[in-house]
């Protein structure tokens, strides 16, 4: 399939709004030395509270996150009703709750907010039997013959997400990164799990360990109460069939999640990971081609805080050619084996009823299209942006250059790295530059409003970054004034609609977001006259 792209829709994902979220789990290892108590580890500091959320696309004026959700209690575009993290990925001892002893919510000025747990989970221990079963099965004498506990005691046990997942469902194979949700006014765990086999006939093995794997269910875990649900969302699958069959009461289909919650589904990367790899001998279609591997590809090589890395897949936000709207995906572009140019990309889109459907956009071999590498090594041969970065780095600060996107534009791509400065004594990475390139032509700017401005405002990106002879006749130049002006408007009508967003306003939200895609069809117009 050849790649079609306006260089509207490249603009558009920029502006749009993707979110961050980050539990504040509770590490209470991290308490001093005197007081790692029996109680506070096991009765007080029982769990965290809270998220932070912020878009991935937008920074306050020092270079920091600029957060849609924040403070403790949390404030922010969600009431979060129910903000305690009773399970997740950093609660890894077991606690007891309703007891004599108050639990820590979250400090307030010179004192501290303190609670009780009102939920369903865990299991009593109202019973001297209960606590002399605890006590001995969890290897603590303390359950037995503390005074703090009552007959309203109840421990809660199990409670990394994973652990307790695999203790329920040993057969199924977890992804690697679980996420947070808000929905309802609670936190919720989506945990991708993977039904997998090493003996399905004619496949061949992958890693020497499978040679079969579906993400048939996907596992919602409460963070308060530590309910799990095991929802099926390949019910085609065999191998989901048989569990179903085995253990009837375990499994729910699809169809009766929240939808609060299947809005939330994204395309695991860890099977996205797999695909991408098998795909890169199995995108040949010729069977002598295949069999001498002519034509293998590899995953590019990108530089990453000071040095070289593979290349991660990563989420976007943006418009397919021949689709009317923008949506979620998860990407990632390839290069032919030994060589640096992008031959193609890989997609899996996330959003309804496309979900879980892969795309592959092969680019011309007969063209140069620049792969991250190659871009990544103009970075660095560029004098202006390695004079900046040296400056910095002589200055007793890190600079850290972020991860690069490559976003399809035209026949060619957009690249976008992000540019961090650390101080040495440690402290909160601050964005600084982001240096964008496309065809021939690089940039580095404080903002990425500015950074494209450079690019689009002297001439329209090249459809094609193909070395070619001068033609005889040269386009007209658009006039910078008026793109300029466009852009400056596409920012107001941006920073409006974050606004109408953080204060909950959803259809002036609406309005602000119509406004800004009639800009950006302005500018699309202005900026594809030099290519007519």
């Amino acid at each position: 399939m050849t790649l079609s792209m306006s260089t509207l829709t490249a603009i558009r994902l920029m502006v749009t709004t993707g979110r961050s979220c980050c539990p504040r789990e509770l590490s209470a290892e991290k308490l001093a030395g005197e007081a790692q108590t029996w109680v506070n580890r096991r009765l007080q500091f029982t769990h965290g509270y809270g998220i932070a959320l912020s878009p991935v696309n937008e920074v306050s004026a020092e270079g920091l996150p600029e957060l849609l959700v924040k403070d403790i209690p949390p404030t922010g575009v969600f009431d979060i009703t129910l903000p305690q993290i009773y399970f997740g990925e950093k609660t890894d001892d077991y606690v007891v709750v309703n007891t004599r002893t108050q639990e820590f919510d979250y400090p307030m000025g010179d004192e501290n907010v303190y609670g009780y747990y009102q939920g369903t989970g865990g299991v009593s221990l109202g019973s001297l039997l209960r606590r002399l079963v605890y006590a001995w099965q969890l290897g603590d004498f303390n359950i037995l013959i503390s005074g703090e506990l009552t007959s309203e005691s109840r421990v809660l046990y199990y409670r990394n997400i994973r652990e307790r997942v695999n203790h329920l469902a040993p057969f199924l194979k977890l992804d690697s990164d679980p996420y947070l949700v808000v929905g309802d006014g609670r936190l919720f765990w989506i945990q991708d799990a993977y039904t997998t086999s090493n003996r399905y006939p004619y496949s061949e093995p992958f890693n020497a360990e499978l040679n079969y794997i579906r993400n048939s269910v996907k596992v919602v875990i409460d963070a308060y109460n530590g309910d799990v649900t095991f929802y099926v969302a390949d019910p085609e699958d065999a191998v989901i069939q048989t569990y179903r069959a085995i253990f009837p009461d375990l499994f729910v289909p699809a169809e009766q999640m929240p939808a609060f919650l299947r809005s939330h589904w994204r395309y695991p990367q860890d099977l996205f990971d797999i695909q991408a790899s098998v795909y890169q001998s199995y995108h040949m279609r010729d069977a002598r081609v295949f069999y001498n591997k002519e034509d293998l590809w590899a995953v590019p090589r990108e530089v990453y805080a000071g040095g070289a890395q593979v290349m991660e897949p990563y989420y976007v936000i943006m418009q397919l050619p021949d689709e009317d709207e923008e949506e979620f995906l998860l990407m990632l572009p390839f290069t032919p084996v030994n060589k640096n140019n992008t031959i193609g990309w890989l997609a899996a889109r996330c959003d309804g009823e496309n979900y879980g459907r892969l795309l592959a956009y092969f680019f011309p071999k007969e063209r140069l299209v620049y792969g991250p590498s190659q871009i990544e090594n103009r970075i660095q041969q560029d004098t202006t942006i390695t004079e900046q970065l040296a400056l910095w780095s002589r200055g007793g600060s890190r600079v850290i250059r972020g991860n690069l996107l490559m976003i399809p534009l035209g026949k060619s791509n957009l690249y976008v790295e992000p540019v961090f400065l650390q101080a040495e004594a440690g402290g909160l990475p601050e964005l600084k530059r982001v240096i964008v390139a496309a065809g021939d032509q690089i940039a580095m700017a404080p903002t990425l409003k500015e950074s494209i401005a450079a690019i689009f405002g002297a001439e329209a990106p090249p459809t094609e970054p193909v070395v070619e002879p001068p033609t005889p006749a040269e386009p007209e130049e658009p006039p910078i004034a008026d793109i300029a002006s466009l852009i400056e408007k596409a920012q107001q009508h941006y920073d409006a609609a974050l606004q109408y967003l953080k204060a909950g306003d959803w259809a002036s939200y609406g309005e602000e977001l119509d406004a800004l895609k009639a800009v950006l069809d302005q500018l699309a117009e202005l900026t594809a006259r030099e290519n007519s």
